[in-house]
């Protein structure tokens, strides 16, 4: 796939450091990144976006923003009340080709969830991966409810005719309870697409080199991976302790 769209079941699940974590072990294999963040919300212009973050992360890839609202909101709201035109999935397939031209891979960001509008016609993320012909990959929690959002969401591609090539948890804490290793069986099934990766918990506070290092063995294979990703030894059950 030259053209990979990267959602979420929600905000703040770790879309942008899953991203960046892809684009990073995509690198150490030789080839080039684009990162199209299609609207950031909740900055100004002089502050630095996903797709900037994503380029301190993981290096040398090309990064691209659509559009900036300054208030922290639904894309279509935000552009609404800042008085500026929305995006149109269009322009986001567009942009996303002219990019996958010049780059071996090109990751597209959402934002939020995948169903959150865009414009005032209803259009989502799910309209711009239509028009493009790509692939989505969905970013899922780690705990109690993921099941729920993660089934929803893969309804919802279905609906659309989308491809997921699978999921990723963008947070995996370093002690998952007994609910988040449960999730790492249960989690295929509610997809209905196969787990590719576990991002660890605070992995965007890493230093960069750090992060571009350890990157590759958070992912499988599909995604860059090293193969050292292993899901099944994340869900283990903690050791016995004697009564």
């Amino acid at each position: 796939m030259s053209v990979l769209f990267v959602t979420g079941t929600g905000t703040e699940i770790g879309k942008t450091v899953t991203t960046a974590a892809i684009a990073a072990a995509t690198l150490r294999q030789g080839r080039s990144v684009a990162v199209l963040k299609a609207a950031q919300t909740g900055l100004t212009a002089d502050e630095p976006g996903d797709a900037a973050e994503v380029g301190r992360l993981a290096g040398a890839v090309t990064v691209s923003e659509l559009a900036r609202f300054p208030e922290p909101l639904a894309p279509e709201t935000a552009a609404r009340r800042a008085g500026l035109p929305p995006v149109r999935p269009q322009e986001i397939a567009e942009a996303a080709a002219k990019l996958a031209a010049s780059h071996d891979l090109v990751l597209v960001e959402g934002a939020g969830g995948l169903l959150v509008r865009f414009d005032g016609d209803g259009n989502t993320l799910a309209d711009a991966a239509r028009m493009a012909g790509a692939p989505v990959l969905v970013v899922v929690q780690a705990g109690l409810g993921t099941l729920n959002t993660t089934a929803l969401t893969a309804l919802a591609l279905r609906s659309h005719g989308l491809a997921c090539p699978g999921v990723v948890v963008g947070s995996w804490p370093a002690e998952p309870d007994l609910a988040a290793r449960c999730n790492l069986d249960d989690l295929p099934e509610a997809a209905g697409a196969p787990l590719l990766g576990l991002v660890p918990e605070g992995s965007g506070a890493l230093p960069a080199p750090a992060f571009r290092a350890a990157a590759p063995d958070w992912l499988a294979p599909e995604l860059g991976g090293s193969g050292a990703f292993a899901p099944r030894d994340a869900a283990a059950e903690p050791a016995a302790t004697a009564p």
